[in-house]
């Protein structure tokens, strides 16, 4: 691979339509979707969250579940080939627990998952009756010398995530999102909310976002679409409509995200020490066992 190559990265986000419980039909869009990101030489391409399954499942969401090795996964990883695809899918882990996930498919195999951090079980939203919750923030390793870290929906409104995966080195941020009109109050707006955030986390980080909502209805969530990929200074590089599946591609550069993070090196001065001194001390402050506070 040659250096002007590795200098940029070719990213693709897929928007789409999900059909609750028909997982076959969310393949056959899937492989369209990733056949359109190979013709584009895109080298990244994420699918919205819960992409394979639909949001709205409720008690029938073990129904769905798959393991990591379920041929589903392992099929579209085989058309994945060379670029990295994240889907999103309902993971049967150990026990029988099951979590709100997403996969990252690349050589015919699922090469890392990342389980969704901060289930929403708030306004109409009911994940935590359902899903257990993910334990840790990883950035996996795409095209050297990019590494990206998940977080689905949710987890992009814990800052303190964000901030974990800027400080474990991720020079990618995507965004597997279900988000939803009215799906928190009437007078929040979810449009506003995101466009906010992202915005937000990509300049102050020199963090690029990837950010795949989906569009279509499920009993009475309206999902509005407006998927988009921002650059390291949060400019929208590419944004969609509120109606359509589509793929959208935006190349990003190496040099620009190095060049905004000297400009504004917050990951540089981010003080771990004081961080981990203040939580310890919120932390026996507030009553939590010391041998909790210590656990891995």
């Amino acid at each position: 691979m040659s250096e002007a190559w590795r200098s940029a990265l070719r990213v693709g986000c897929a928007q789409m339509d999900v059909e609750p419980f028909d997982i076959m039909r969310n393949v056959e869009t899937h492989r369209e979707l990733i056949a359109q990101a190979h013709d584009q030489d895109v080298s990244v391409v994420v699918f919205p969250e819960l992409s394979l399954t639909g949001y709205s499942t409720g008690e029938r969401g073990y129904e769905l579940a798959m393991t990591r090795t379920d041929s589903v996964l392992t099929r579209l990883a085989d058309e994945a080939g060379d670029m990295a695809v994240v889907v999103g899918f309902i993971e049967e882990g150990y026990a029988a627990q099951f979590f709100n996930s997403a996969a990252v498919l690349r050589h015919g195999e699922v090469v890392f998952v990342h389980r969704k951090l901060n289930l929403a079980t708030y306004g109409n939203l009911e994940e935590g009756k359902y899903f257990a919750s993910g334990r840790y923030v990883e950035p996996v390793t795409l095209d050297e010398p990019f590494s990206a870290s998940i977080l689905i929906c949710a987890d992009m409104w814990n800052p303190a995530l964000v901030h974990l995966a800027a400080l474990h080195g991720s020079t990618l941020l995507l965004s597997p999102t279900n988000s939803a009109l009215d799906s928190v109050s009437g007078a929040f707006s979810n449009p506003r909310g995101w466009e906010v955030v992202v915005s937000f986390y990509a300049m102050i980080y020199g963090l690029p976002v990837v950010m795949a909502n989906r569009v279509g209805r499920e009993e009475d969530l309206v999902f509005w679409g407006g998927s988009r990929i921002l650059g390291p200074r949060g400019e929208v590089l590419a944004l969609a409509s509120d109606d359509e599946t589509t793929l959208l591609t935006a190349d990003l550069s190496y040099e620009l995200i190095k060049r905004a993070r000297f400009e504004l090196p917050t990951v540089r001065d981010s003080n771990l020490e004081l961080v981990e001194r203040e939580i310890g001390r919120l932390a026996a402050r507030i009553g939590v066992p010391e041998a909790y506070r210590d656990r891995s």
